[in-house]
This record gives C-alpha cells, structure tokens and sequence, in this order.
C-alpha cells in the first residue's frame, strides 16, 4: 500500500511539474503572438503616416570621432582559441592594477562606459568590451552561439588572457546579466560585483510570472523571440525606434545635461546599423526561456546594486528581492530621477557610489592578483 502512495505521489509531482512547463511555454508563445499583432499594426501605421521613409535605414560606414577619443582608452582585440571569436575592448590604466571589467547592455557597446573608463582608470586596469554580437566583436548568427554558457564562458576567458585571475566585475542590463551569472558560477573570479540596473536572473523569473505590470514592461523579451520581424521593427524609419530607446521622455536618458549629443547617438547607430550586428544583439534575448529557470542561484561575493529609479523596463521592487541570493555584503542604491542607461544618465553619482563600495571592507588593495 505504501508503494503505491508512494507511486502515485510521484506520479502527481510529475504531472504539475508537466502543467506548469505547459503553462510557461503557452504564456510565452502566447505573448509573443499578441505582440506580433501589436507590432504589425505599428509598422502598418508607420507605411500610412511615412510611406517613403519607411523602409528606409542607413548602413553607418564611417565612426563618429568620439569612438577614437584616446582619453578613453586604447582600442584591443583578443582572439580565444576555445570559441574561435574575435573581441574587441577598450582598455585604460596601467597593466599590473586590479582589473575592472565592464559589460554593457542592450543595443549598447564599449561605448557606454565611457564615463567609467575614464573615472576609475587611476586605480583600475579598465577594461570595456564589445560581447559577442555587438560592435567590433565577432557577430557568430545562430542563435546556439548565445547560450548562457558561452555567454559566461567568454568572460573567463577573457579575464585570462588580460593575465588576471580575477577582477572587479560591473555590468548593466544583459551585462549584468551575465555578470551575475559570472559571479554565481565562477565565485573566485569575482572580488566584488556590480550590477546596474539588472535584478538577479531568478528574482526576475518569479517576480515576472507573477506581476503581469512586468510581463508588460518585459514584452520586447517576447516580441524579440521571432526572427527577422524585430530586427524590421528596429531598422524602419532609419533606426527610429534604437534611438527613441535613448532620448524619448518614457525610456530615454532623462536628465538635463547628460543627453547624448548627436555625436554620442550616431556612435550607437554606428554599430546598430553594421550588417548582423542587430541579429547578434537580439539573439541574447532568443536563448533565455530556455535558460530559466537557473539550476544555481546564489552569489558568494560582495554586491553593489544601483538602481534608476525611472527605469522604464523593470520594476523596482526587485531590486530589494536580490538580497535573497547574496551571502556575503549586499548594497542597494536607488538613484532618484534616473532612468535604465544609468552610467549614462548619472555619471557622477554612479562613480561615487562605486567608489564608495570598492573602499568598503577589504579595501582596493584585495583586487590585485
């Protein structure tokens, strides 16, 4: 009798387990259609209002000058054996200092962490890199090259050939991301950990699938399942809807003074509009449903969380919820009147705040090899 109860058990467990998985694929699929529907109307809202310049985009053939500031560091590849993928960096500070290793988000590029390079590069060795899809880094096409594991693989590798064993790791939106996963799955690698405007993956997953206000705000995650449609979306109109990212009143930077300049702006579209590079941006997004839910959650380093609290695309009440995963220190920081491009939006600030974290406990003196 006992034997049967306990097959039966099994049997239900296996069940729920098998609805819920149905569950989660018929909402994902089911979004996605929904913001198919959505963005067909746009785009046929767009041929009405603008029938000449619709389908009309620009491939960048020359970079804007501010690429080649050599204030902001110099211009590097690496080749890695393993992956056969060329990257590009920018890197400033003197060899031998602690390494601080920056990764940006999405559409972004090296180019975001412009006011960090030139910040922490008196006591850094600085380090920005193109990830893989984006800007002068390799642009492999298939979606496979995107897993999370190439994904995390590609920073340790990195990190070695830089000649380090580890370093201070910052990173924003799908750059943190990946520095989150970093962290979780190579711990010794981390000295400290900083993440811009990114909740840990888990907190995300649970907070989504029970808060529809962010399955909402999350809705290009969905959209951008598709392929080809969305990199249609994102080049119609000349780039239209990459630069209203950046500048208009609901997602763009917000604050008075830090708006990009026009040059600033053509630098994104720059690397945007080069052939593939909006398919390599977009293939992040095309691997993380089937990525979740993490099989290894928790963070052994110290964390430094900043946080804009006008952040169009994520809620703030995960910010506080990360705190779950993270054994060692934890500091939240929210930035008032900040958007999502916070290194952008509020420079000062946010190298303050970091300054502050990286004098914290052991000192700047643990990050060296």
């Amino acid at each position: 009798m006992a034997r049967v109860l306990h097959n039966l058990l099994l049997f239900v467990i296996r069940l729920a387990l098998k609805i819920r998985l149905l569950g989660f694929w018929s909402l994902i699929y089911g979004y996605c259609a929904l913001c198919t529907v959505v963005a067909l109307l746009k785009l046929w809202w767009n041929i009405i209002l603008r029938p000449t310049t619709t389908f009309q985009w620009a491939i960048r053939e020359t970079p804007p000058a501010c690429l080649n500031d050599t204030s902001l560091g110099t211009h590097c590849y690496v080749r890695i054996k393993e992956s056969g993928l060329r990257f590009h960096y920018v890197a400033a500070g003197e060899r031998g200092k602690p390494l601080m290793l920056f990764l940006h988000g999405f559409p972004e590029f090296w180019f975001s962490w412009r006011h960090q390079l030139r910040e922490f590069k008196s006591e850094f060795r600085v380090v920005a890199i193109d990830m893989r899809g984006y800007g002068e880094s390799d642009l492999p096409l298939s979606t496979e090259n995107y897993r999370f594991d190439s994904l995390i693989t590609d920073v340790r590798d990195i990190v070695e050939y830089l000649g380090y064993n580890r370093c201070c790791l910052v990173g924003h939106d799908w750059g943190g991301i990946i520095a989150w996963l970093f962290a979780i799955h190579y711990p010794e690698m981390v000295t400290k950990l900083i993440v811009l405007n990114c909740p840990h993956p888990s907190v995300f997953t649970d907070y989504a699938l029970c808060h529809p206000s962010q399955l909402l705000k999350s809705s290009h995650f969905f959209f951008f399942q598709l392929p080809r449609f969305p990199e249609l979306m994102l080049s119609i109109n000349d780039f239209k809807a990459v630069k209203a990212l950046f500048t208009s009143r609901s997602t763009g930077i917000s604050r008075k003074g830090q708006w990009l300049t026009a040059e600033d702006l053509e630098a994104y579209l720059y690397a945007i509009s080069q052939p593939g590079a909006l398919t390599g941006a977009l293939n992040y997004y095309r691997n993380v449903f089937s990525s979740l839910p993490l099989s290894q959650n928790h963070v052994r380093s110290p964390v430094l969380l900043l946080w804009g609290e006008r952040d169009a695309f994520l809620e703030q009440e995960m910010a506080e919820a990360c705190r779950l995963y993270i054994r060692n220190h934890f500091r939240l920081n929210i930035i008032s009147g900040a958007s999502h491009w916070l290194q952008q939006d509020q420079p000062d600030i946010v190298n303050t705040l970091i300054w502050t974290f990286l004098k914290e406990g052991e000192g700047r003196k643990s990050y060296r090899n």
